[in-house]
């Protein structure tokens, strides 16, 4: 793979920062080495690499002399979205259980959905909600997207597999792309029911203490027949598996459904997160992924559309103290494009990568 192309590690992450604090010329240097190498339309393209994520970066860049390139990478983003749809509804033809990179943000459908709605290719995006809906249906008395292997792809995961509930690989992905779209105006049959199946479990899963409700990053076959899930409390406050992504995208489901209780639920679990300072001591670096700028990225959307008083200002300050390590990257994801993006403040939607807004 060549990494430039990568919104997440490499050129298109980091050209996406000087589109947005206003320096082109920085810019144009960075979006070279992004497509130096051939841009992906393969199986691996996605919202954070290949001509997705060029056509994601893109969308920022209003600038005449890149109308063709705009065009090019939005066909062949709906190309590439309509091949993974077409696979998909084939999966669950065959009532398979998905891999979580056929429907999350980072390699999956939501992240291709995201991308359709950025470049305001509605017809596309529609399609990739039909899709999403689809997953919410149960199979076998399990929920439709239910992966048959472990959270981490890259080693053995529980026996029957889980269900992931981090925005970044998980249900509350698509749950965030299905709200976001109904607040635009966008929507499909079975949309808000889509919504609220997916509520209602991560209902199930909520668990109460003196600090607040938290969600497990995701349950197992066996916290199913326990009736609770083995991790024994909330874990470090990251955007892409904590609290503060899986709030973030409760708050955007009850403001779609138009449910003030879940609202401020949600929001007080994120006040509760964000003022413990056991979890904010396990935050060790500034990146948008697990660092403070996500958590700091979060807390400005969810504080802008609160029903309850919430002060980030605390959160600025610890994103500002935290030091770069020595192997802090350039890129968007881990790295410095991104914890610089956090602030900037949210006068425009970068963020709408990390489905955010």
């Amino acid at each position: 793979m060549t990494a430039g192309q990568s919104l997440a590690e490499g050129a298109a992450g980091i050209a996406l920062l000087h589109l947005e604090t206003g320096n082109w010329t920085a810019a144009q240097t960075e979006l070279r080495h992004a497509v130096a190498g051939g841009v992906s339309v393969a199986e691996n393209a996605s919202l954070y690499y290949g001509t997705p994520a060029l056509a994601y970066v893109l969308a920022t860049a209003d600038r005449p002399g890149l109308a063709r390139a705009r065009a090019t990478a939005a066909m062949g983003t709906a190309t590439v979205t309509r091949q993974r749809l077409d696979a998909a509804h084939r999966r669950i033809d065959r009532r398979e259980r998905p891999r979580y990179a056929e429907f999350d943000l980072i390699r999956g459908l939501t992240g291709l959905g995201v991308a359709a709605r950025r470049i305001g290719d509605l017809d596309l995006l529609r399609d990739v909600l039909t899709y999403l809906v689809r997953l919410t249906d149960s199979t076998d008395g399990l929920p439709g997207w239910w992966c048959p292997h472990g959270p981490n792809r890259n080693e053995a995961g529980p026996p029957g597999g889980h269900s992931n509930h981090g925005i970044a690989h998980g249900i509350t992905g698509p749950a965030a792309l299905l709200a976001l779209t109904l607040i635009d105006g966008v929507t499909v049959d079975g949309h808000p029911e889509a919504i609220t199946r997916i509520c209602q479990w991560l209902d199930t899963w909520e668990r109460h203490t003196a600090g607040g409700s938290w969600w497990p990053e995701f349950v197992t076959l066996d916290d199913l027949a326990r009736g609770e899930p083995r991790q024994p409390g909330p874990l470090r406050p990251s955007w892409c598996y904590g609290t503060p992504g899986i709030a973030r995208a409760q708050q955007l489901a009850a403001r779609a459904l138009g449910d003030t209780t879940r609202q401020r639920n949600a929001e007080t679990a994120f006040a509760a997160c964000i003022t413990d300072p056991e979890q904010l001591d396990r935050l060790t670096d500034r990146g948008l992924c697990h660092g403070t700028g996500g958590l700091l990225a979060v807390a400005q959307r969810i504080a802008a559309d609160a029903l309850i008083p919430i002060s980030i200002g605390p959160l600025t300050h610890l994103h500002q103290q935290t030091k770069t390590t020595a192997d802090e990257s350039a890129g968007l994801l881990d790295g410095s494009a991104g914890a610089d993006l956090a602030t900037a403040g949210t006068t425009t939607s970068w963020d709408a990568c990390l489905l955010l807004c």
